[in-house]
């Protein structure tokens, strides 16, 4: 599959590349381009079969320049790539037939699922439990969807809501309104009720306390024991009893 990327910022260009890489030879980056008009050009150039392309660009931006392809009727694909703030302006161009849009910062286990979906073909799964909290929520923002994808990756080391919210892009206050709103449950209570749930597999297999403890983000075994009679109404000793 052919990739035409559309991205002013030379940084971002980089990135993405490196990510399309990531994701395996199948996927092909024929172009670059660094605004509207030169894109245009490329996009009658090379006819690629997807282009990702940011929203604000000089001279051409996104959505002027998917209206122009549209109107010369070429064939190529495009995804829009945006920034949080420019959310609202992403959804709009779905109506113009864009394939997809991703939320910046842009995640490489979302170019693999989007490139893998765009040539018809199966992503891997990207986390154990085949990414069941994101199919809980499946109408969450998409901030929030990678927010989720962070917990099931990452729930055995040290997450902040602060830095998380940081990495988004995105003020933490805003960040915490928005993941209550999107899954009924504060960031931090969601992450603890996650943590228990994944102990419960490596309590039943037997493993010391401690362990357990350590391997879904608890430093303190005593603390552990205490969230999880909170969160299950029974302690470590009779959960291991009862699901003998």
């Amino acid at each position: 599959m052919t990739i035409l990327i559309a991205e002013d910022e030379p940084r971002a260009m980089r990135g993405l590349k490196n990510l399309i890489a990531m994701a395996g030879a199948d996927y092909e980056v024929v172009g670059e381009a660094y605004d509207g008009k030169e894109t245009l050009e490329k996009l009658r150039e090379l006819s690629p079969d997807v282009c990702l392309t940011d929203i604000r660009m000089p001279i051409m931006d996104g959505i002027a320049l998917i209206k122009a392809a549209r109107a010369q009727g070429w064939k190529t694909r495009f995804v829009i790539i945006s920034a949080c703030e420019e959310f609202s302006i992403a959804r709009q161009a779905i109506s113009l037939g864009v394939e997809e849009y991703l939320v910046k910062p842009i995640m490489a286990e979302e170019v693999k699922e989007l490139l893998a979906r765009l040539a018809g073909k199966e992503a891997a799964p990207v986390s154990a439990g085949g990414g069941g909290l994101c199919a809980q929520h499946p109408d969450a923002h998409p901030l929030v969807m990678k927010a989720l994808r962070i917990i099931e990756s990452s729930y055995a080391t040290h997450i902040s809501q602060k830095k998380l919210a940081e990495d988004l892009g995105i003020a933490a206050e805003y960040f915490s309104y928005l993941f209550s709103k999107n899954t009924g449950t504060p960031f931090a209570k969601y992450l603890r009720r996650y943590r228990v749930e994944k102990s419960k597999e490596l309590i039943l297999q037997k493993l010391p306390l401690e362990e357990v403890a350590e391997s879904v983000g608890f430093s303190d075994v005593k603390y552990f024991c205490r969230i999880f009679k909170e969160e299950t109404g029974v302690s470590t000793t009779e959960f291991r009893r009862n699901s003998g």
